[in-house]
């Protein structure tokens, strides 16, 4: 490519601009900055709307925040501050660099603003959870399109207001607009949330009666849907009737056995799967090895662990936390140590997995110690890390500093608790002998007790 440009003895701006998009289109961000500053310096004139679109998008993607701020100067210099196809990339850049206000008020200054603008403000707001300023804007449009409906409905799912999202969808087919593969996909997913079967059937209907039952996509939804309303076998017979699948759809069906307890059903769907051409991505991997640790198969689990070797999707996060639960669920916790060291990477589910294994085998010593490493590198513990180190203070007669943990869990982390927790603490007193203190502690719950409280 700069062999070509290089040799060029005339380039006008579609060179220029041609130059600069194939670098960035195909990963060369740094020689697209690099050729947009040579036409700055050299062909000025040549500058346009999709000069600075590009570079815009570019600096968006590549979280370029002080060059997409050179660029929004240049745009103003050369005069295309007004123009609307600048105006939406321009949105887009100051949203994902997190400068939503700067994004605001570029677009109540904007002269003219068309729907794609309007739509891309919205999906900025809906980002940052400026919800409230999202249905201002969209209620307040002269103009709306089948993009402005599904990005509201998805915005408002994004942001847990999903039975507004599937209100703002039965609007949409009251105002007669085409829904797309995106819309049904949205209100589908919020559906499953919300495991709302019914809707979701309706919604279904509606699906056979336009151009996308037979769309790879769709059927990936419904199977989803139906899986997190604990319906799998309509999910299971949308998936067998799909004329075309794929890693997606797969994967769908694979995890929808997981969520509904079909442990040896979802390894089965590997086995499927890879016998018709798929190959699993670290998500569907990690499904799978989490339904072995559920069936507590240490056997095909480590068959699993050669092939994420083997793959190279050991290097993913998902797969090497649930091996870590498949070989703590195993009883195998030294294999569960050494995965975790390994790890070049680790999150909280890192951390709390291999504590969890550790609680559960009665070794109070190295669960406790782990949960002191966790908040020593600032890590946050949930209601489940707190459970592991809890039960593991029982365990070890470690009355204060259960109630110590116990306290640090509500005023520090804000977890409120649950009748596990409390079932630990209970634990604790009554195996220390300190039964009024229980009986006085049981009497502040802020939850009736369970049988084993």
């Amino acid at each position: 490519m700069q062999q070509i440009f290089d040799l060029m003895s005339f380039r006008d701006g579609a060179s220029w601009n041609l130059a600069i998009s194939r670098y960035a289109n195909y990963g060369s961000s740094t020689d697209a900055v690099a050729v947009y500053k040579l036409m700055l310096k050299d062909a000025a004139m040549n500058l346009n709307q999709i000069t600075f679109s590009t570079m815009l998008i570019l600096c968006s993607n590549c979280r370029w925040m002080d060059l997409g701020r050179q660029i929004h100067g240049q745009i103003l210099k050369f005069g295309f501050g007004s123009y609307v196809f600048v105006g939406s990339p321009f949105l887009d850049m100051f949203a994902k660099l997190g400068l939503i206000f700067d994004a605001k008020g570029y677009y109540d200054e904007m002269p003219e603003r068309n729907v794609v603008m309007c739509n891309t403000m919205i999906i900025g707001l809906m980002w940052h959870g400026m919800v409230g300023e999202s249905k201002r804007l969209f209620h307040g449009l002269k103009e709306r399109d089948s993009i402005s409906w599904t990005t509201m409905i998805s915005g408002l799912m994004q942001n847990g207001m999903e039975r507004e999202a599937v209100d703002m969808f039965r609007e949409m087919i009251l105002a007669g607009f085409t829904m797309d593969q995106f819309t049904f996909g949205s209100v589908l997913t919020t559906c499953g949330s919300l495991l709302a079967l019914g809707e979701g059937k309706q919604i279904h209907a509606y699906v056979i009666r336009t151009d996308h039952k037979d769309n790879v996509f769709m059927g990936s939804a419904l199977v989803d849907m139906y899986s997190r309303c604990k319906s799998i076998k309509s999910g299971e017979t949308v998936f067998e009737r799909m004329t075309q699948k794929n890693v997606v759809s797969w994967t769908a069906i694979l995890v929808g056995y997981g969520q509904n307890g079909f442990s040896e059903e979802t390894v089965k769907i590997l086995f499927e799967m890879q016998k018709n051409g798929f190959e699993p991505d670290d998500f569907t991997l990690g499904n799978v090895i989490s339904s072995c640790a559920n069936l507590a198969s240490l056997e095909e689990g480590a068959q699993f662990h050669c092939q994420a070797l083997v793959s190279g999707l050991i290097s993913f996060i998902t797969v090497s936390n649930a091996l870590i639960t498949l070989y703590g669920k195993c009883g195998s916790m030294d294999d569960s140590y050494q995965l975790f060291v390994e790890m070049n990477t680790r999150d909280e589910v890192s951390w709390t997995t291999l504590l969890t294994g550790y609680a559960q085998f009665g070794k109070a010593d190295e669960t406790i110690d782990l949960f002191e490493r966790m908040l020593a590198i600032g890590l946050k513990p949930d209601g489940v890390t707190f459970i592991g180190v809890l039960s593991a203070c029982s365990r070890a007669g470690l009355v204060e500093k259960g109630l110590q943990y116990f306290e640090l869990m509500i005023t520090e982390d804000g977890i409120i608790p649950i009748p596990d927790h409390y079932t630990c603490i209970i634990d604790q007193l009554c195996r220390a002998g300190r039964l009024e203190e229980a009986r006085n502690f049981t009497n502040k719950m802020s939850c009736h007790p369970d049988v084993v409280g």
